[in-house]
Formats: C-alpha cells, structure tokens, sequence
C-alpha cells in the first residue's frame, strides 16, 4: 500500500527553469524519506527517477498588526528524472 505523500508541485520561476534539466519541485510530507519518494513519483507518474534531493523548508514569522503567528514548516523533494522524459501533468501547470 503506498501512502500518498506528494503534497502537490511546487511552481515558482526557478523551479519552472529546473524543468529544462529535467528537475521537478514537489511539496512532500515532512516525515517522507528519499526512497518513499522515488518509489511514489516512479509509480503515480511512470518516469525512471535518477536521484532524489530534500530540503526542510523552515516557517516564517508573519506579523498581522500586534499578533505575531508563525507559518508551517515543510519539506521540497527535487526530483532528477532520466534524459528524454517528462511529467506532463507538471508542463499543464506551468
């Protein structure tokens, strides 16, 4: 059983740019590791996965008027997928 642990794309210009080296940008469950990724991007979108990459992304303190709140920590998996393939629902998005 595979849990679902791709939170969604993450579109910004420099992701977007990473597409051209055929690297993808997805918010990932904090508590995932590489190989739960790999086999979760391997199945839900039938592409070979080359290497994995993680970054814990810390929250920010935002400020509204005298209240001071914090955003939530999350994590980004970059994703290196082999030369000549592509996830086409992540082009639909862009």
């Amino acid at each position: 059983m595979m849990k679902n642990i791709i939170l969604g794309p993450v579109l910004t210009e420099k992701s977007s740019a990473m597409g051209a080296d055929n690297k993808y940008v997805f918010k990932v469950v904090p508590d995932s590791n590489k190989i739960e990724i790999k086999q979760v991007i391997e199945k839900t979108f039938n592409v070979e996965v080359i290497n994995v990459r993680t970054i814990n992304v810390s929250g920010k303190d935002k400020r509204v008027g005298r209240f001071v709140g914090r955003t939530s920590d999350w994590k980004k998996a970059i994703v290196t997928i082999k030369e000549g393939q592509k996830i086409a629902e992540f082009e639909k998005l862009s």
